[in-house]
């Protein structure tokens, strides 16, 4: 679901905010590259194998986009969205591609394990970590007790990508 809301100077300011966050949070962990642990980063392909071709178990949901062809940057079929996504336990959000979709997320709350196709082990995100997706692929599973919920901003433009 794409929503063509018209966004408030506010709301750009909140979205630059949290953007400045993120990167700041990214940036103080210098030990890990993307939460993948020291000495366990691996060539794209080489890391986790693909997984899960179905989403299981996850509400995904738009909460705002921009149309970047009528911005500044004139990033024309782009659209800069910001999703929420409600993870249960047990559930998946499926193998899919940041080849052409950067993309920040914030684990709001609970725990959830990432599968990156550049990364030998299984990642382990928490509460308040912030993964920064480019360039590969990965998918995700809640393996936990509790419901997990992320906040995800993306650089979008495949309109037969349907939020995953």
């Amino acid at each position: 679901m794409t929503t063509n809301k018209t966004i408030s100077r506010g709301f750009r300011h909140s979205l630059a905010i949290a953007g400045a966050a993120a990167a700041f949070a990214l940036f103080s962990t210098t030990a890990f590259a993307n939460g993948c642990p020291a000495g366990k980063l691996v060539t794209d392909g080489q890391g986790q194998k693909p997984g899960a071709t179905m989403p299981v178990g996850v509400t995904d949901t738009v909460l705002a986009a921009i149309d970047l062809s009528k911005e500044k940057v004139a990033l024309n079929d782009h659209k800069l969205r910001m999703r929420r996504l409600v993870i249960q336990p047990g559930g998946v959000v499926p193998w899919h591609s940041h080849g052409d979709r950067p993309a920040l997320i914030y684990i709001i709350s609970g725990e959830i394990t990432e599968y990156a196709s550049d990364c030998a082990v299984p990642i382990l995100h928490k509460a308040g970590d912030v993964s920064v997706d480019a360039d590969l692929s990965h998918w995700w599973k809640n393996t936990g007790d509790k419901t997990v919920v992320l906040i995800s901003a993306d650089l979008f433009h495949d309109p037969s990508d349907m939020n995953m």
